[in-house]
């Protein structure tokens, strides 16, 4: 069974409007999925569900993730069992630095993968990983000792959630539009990351509307998103053709289906 399996999932916002409308997807370990398509078609809603937001409520369908079904279960739950969502505009929090948010987040899985009981990480074993994943992905170390995201520029802030990722090891990463606000140089670095993380223990799904993050990591699968649907799927070529010909074509095939029904 692959690592993450979407049967017919709907997603709606609180106010009963559907976004998502029936996706069927799987993906596996040491794969990297990429899910491409325009602005406002869904992409960010199916994020938020899979990691279990409280303001998308999924309607029908279910979520399976590592063979159990995880549809019900809360944000918190899903990040223990290896679920990760590094997010298109992480937000900031005064008051908790980014060391002590990393211990934290790391001690809370480490309990919940213990049966409950409390097992920490050394203080200098977390130390010592920390500052070398901060050097490999080129995260000033300044940073460690500030509020997490307080003043961070886009590009450190996407630098630092791919670091919680590293220092997470989560089974599936799921990235929201993780390339939005880049430069050139920090695509380079934050996409050598997650590349370098996907393995046989970890899958990404990779959320986007470009297609240039996929000049640095090369998709297995690209699944193709418009109107909360997936309408075609295919190879990394098909990335080529989404930068090269756009979602136009996509867009009048959808609005003519919808004509018709």
């Amino acid at each position: 069974m692959a690592l993450l399996k979407l049967e017919n999932l709907h997603v709606a916002l609180e106010d009963g409007t559907e976004i998502v409308k029936g996706v069927d997807l799987e993906v596996d370990a040491n794969e990297v999925h990429a899910v491409m398509g325009p602005n406002g078609s869904g992409k960010s809603t199916l994020a938020y569900a899979l990691m279990g937001h409280p303001g998308y409520e999924i309607t029908e369908g279910r979520i399976v993730f590592d063979g159990d079904d995880v549809t019900e279960l809360a944000a918190d739950e899903r990040a223990q069992r290896g679920l990760f969502l590094a997010f298109q505009y992480p937000h900031a929090i005064p008051g908790v630095t980014v060391t002590s948010f990393m211990r934290s987040a790391i001690n809370a899985v480490r309990k919940a993968r213990n049966g409950g009981a409390d097992d920490p990480i050394a203080i200098p074993e977390f130390r010592k990983e920390l500052l070398a994943q901060m050097d490999r992905l080129r995260v000033s170390r300044e940073l460690a000792s500030r509020y997490l995201n307080d003043g961070f520029s886009g590009g450190e802030k996407k630098r630092v959630e791919i670091l919680q990722m590293a220092m997470l090891r989560p089974r599936l990463a799921v990235l929201d539009e993780t390339d939005s606000g880049l430069d050139i140089d920090a695509l380079r670095i934050v996409a050598k990351g997650v590349q370098e993380l996907v393995s046989p223990e970890m899958g990404a799904l990779v959320i986007t509307h470009y297609q240039r993050i996929l000049d640095y990591i090369t998709p297995d699968r690209v699944h193709v998103f418009v109107d909360g649907r997936i309408v075609e799927e295919g190879g990394p070529e098909l990335a080529k053709k989404l930068e090269a010909e756009g979602y136009d074509p996509f867009l009048t095939a959808t609005a003519t289906v919808g004509s018709e029904a």
